[in-house]
């Protein structure tokens, strides 16, 4: 039997609840007490990866070191435990029935019919097992994506379902993420949704070892032993999840509740040492208790959901912590910015970041935002697609190539500054087939980034199609407009900067991907800190 323990999270009632959030707690209690964890998510939907999908219908695309388009929870399992996740990280629906169909296509399955059981709850139970086979983990924990009685579910929770009976209790157990909502009219707490979220659980033969319960109002002692009569588990093993005021206060919480102690119990694992949340309790107090205050203007087109730009908000929350610096990100649609708005819209801003994204909507919008941050000395950070837009707007406002455009936006443009990579041209699938993953870049010593970073060689993850035409590099350059870092397999410009700006920096890679609590990321640090002697000097 393998000495790695399984802790699968679920949910019921609503989507929304946290699952991630509570995985990753849980994943950093157990981490602070010297065990070795990683968090894996199983989404249901039938997608090979979420790559392929709008923001507005799957928030952000995370993408990790190895180069897989993932879930954005993974970026709340690395931002808390301080470690890399991977392909393995991550299965989809999709995923599971291309390997399975593409398995019997090969003949592996001997002629038999291949059916959900056991064909696909097999792929399911071994994509389950491959992070703890290595030997590389103590505690695997697994979300399922989805609530329990969802019909594309069904395949994950009874592949729980025979894992756990394979495993015994001892080494693999279920939490129930569910809710106790408050109903105003009635004055009180109500049980009934988590009995009937357990129940459907229990249907499906798998019977819930720990309960956590969303609410907005503390739970009594009477309700807990309510809750845990009707759904068959133990008083200590209902743990109340109250509304937080920043998701970084629900491992103190999960703390307070004994989460880390019900669970190491029930998979016998030794229990004699405290977590040591020193270093994440010290980020705590810097967050909320900041010493001053800045305003940073957030220019993209889906600010209407701010999951689409997760890891950029959290990145702001690790580097207005670091500096001791309350960071407002004040979300401005760039649709909503042409040359007549652009002043009222962006006025008070001690720093614009462009954010990004694909497609021409809202370009010029970005393009607009970024010359006002040039023109007016404002510290500016332009993440890919908000790189391109400032290399366009140099092009076009000092260079004067009127006509200067990304061959995304405009094939027929006659001064192409940004183009298709090379070996892009071929590709005709959309799905898994952009510059992904971490890609080196050699950095400028004696340049903004260079002295942020402290190294001449970095690491950064990637996730585009179109970059810097170094055929206008050295008319961009004699203009002011400095290629800092490029990467050294293919000569591609990674980062550009203008010396005789306060702070103007733009990115190629997306370093959001790699912020966390622990090592906060360098260029935000810096960016926030130039907002902060903005905001000083105004």
């Amino acid at each position: 039997m393998s000495t790695t323990k399984y802790i699968f999270v679920t949910g019921g009632v609503s989507s929304s609840l946290g699952k991630g959030i509570i995985a990753a707690s849980l994943a950093k209690l157990l981490q602070a007490r010297g065990y070795r964890v990683t968090i894996q998510k199983l989404d249901p939907y039938i997608n090979v990866d979420p790559g392929t999908l709008n923001p507005y219908e799957h928030g952000e695309c995370y993408v990790t070191d190895d180069g897989a388009e993932t879930d954005l929870d993974l970026g709340h399992y690395e931002r808390f435990l301080n470690v890399s996740t991977s392909q393995a990280n991550n299965v989809t629906t999709g995923r599971i029935y291309q390997s399975v169909i593409e398995k019997e296509r090969r003949g592996e399955f001997l002629g038999k019919t291949v059916q959900v059981v056991p064909h696909i709850t097999n792929e399911i139970k071994e994509r389950i097992q491959l992070l703890g086979n290595n030997g590389d983990y103590d505690i695997v924990i697994t979300e399922i994506g989805g609530t329990v009685g969802d019909i594309e579910s069904l395949p994950y929770i009874e592949s729980v379902r025979q894992l756990k009976w394979e495993m015994g209790d001892d080494n693999a157990l279920v939490i129930h993420l569910t809710l106790v909502p408050y109903l105003s009219a009635a004055g009180e707490l109500k049980t009934k949704p988590t009995q009937h979220s357990v129940k459907t659980l229990m249907e499906s033969g798998i019977k819930a070892d720990i309960l956590v319960c969303r609410t907005e109002h503390e739970l009594s002692d009477d309700l807990k032993r309510k809750l845990a009569l009707f759904c068959n588990v133990k008083k200590e093993a209902v743990i109340q999840s109250i509304d937080a005021s920043t998701i970084y206060d629900v491992p103190n919480m999960m703390l307070d509740e004994g989460l880390d102690k019900v669970t190491l119990a029930k998979l016998n694992l030794p229990d004699d040492s405290k977590p040591d949340l020193n270093r994440w309790n010290q980020f705590l107090q810097r967050h909320k208790n900041p010493k001053s205050e800045v305003r940073i203007g957030l220019i993209g087109k889906y600010v209407e959901l701010q999951d689409s730009y997760k890891s950029i908000l959290e990145s702001f929350i690790h580097a207005g912590a670091e500096n001791e610096v309350k960071v407002h990100v004040e979300a401005i649609h760039s649709e909503h910015i042409d040359a007549n708005s652009i002043a009222e819209e962006l006025s008070g801003l001690d720093g614009i970041l462009v954010a990004p994204g694909f497609g021409e909507r809202g370009i010029e919008g970005k393009i607009e935002a970024v010359r006002y941050a040039r023109e007016n000395n404002l510290p500016f950070l332009g993440i890919c697609l908000g790189m391109q837009m400032a290399v366009i707007e140099f092009a076009r406002n000092v260079l004067k190539l009127n006509d200067a455009n990304s061959t995304e936006m405009n094939e027929n443009t006659s001064h192409p500054v940004i183009n298709l990579m090379e070996d892009q041209k071929s590709v005709t699938n959309k799905g898994g087939t952009m510059r992904l993953g971490a890609w080196a870049c050699e950095v400028e010593p004696d340049s903004i980034v260079g002295r942020i970073y402290n190294s001449k060689v970095i690491n950064e993850r990637h996730r585009h199609r179109y970059e810097y035409n170094n055929d206008y590099r050295d008319e961009l350059e004699n203009a002011g407009l400095k290629a800092t870092g490029i990467n050294p397999e293919t000569g591609l410009v990674e980062i550009i900067e203008i010396p005789d700006h306060p702070w103007f920096v733009g990115v190629q890679y997306h370093p959001e991907y790699k912020s966390t609590v622990a090592n906060p990321h360098p260029l935000f640090v810096g960016f926030v800190k130039a907002a902060h002697e903005h905001a000083a000097r105004h």
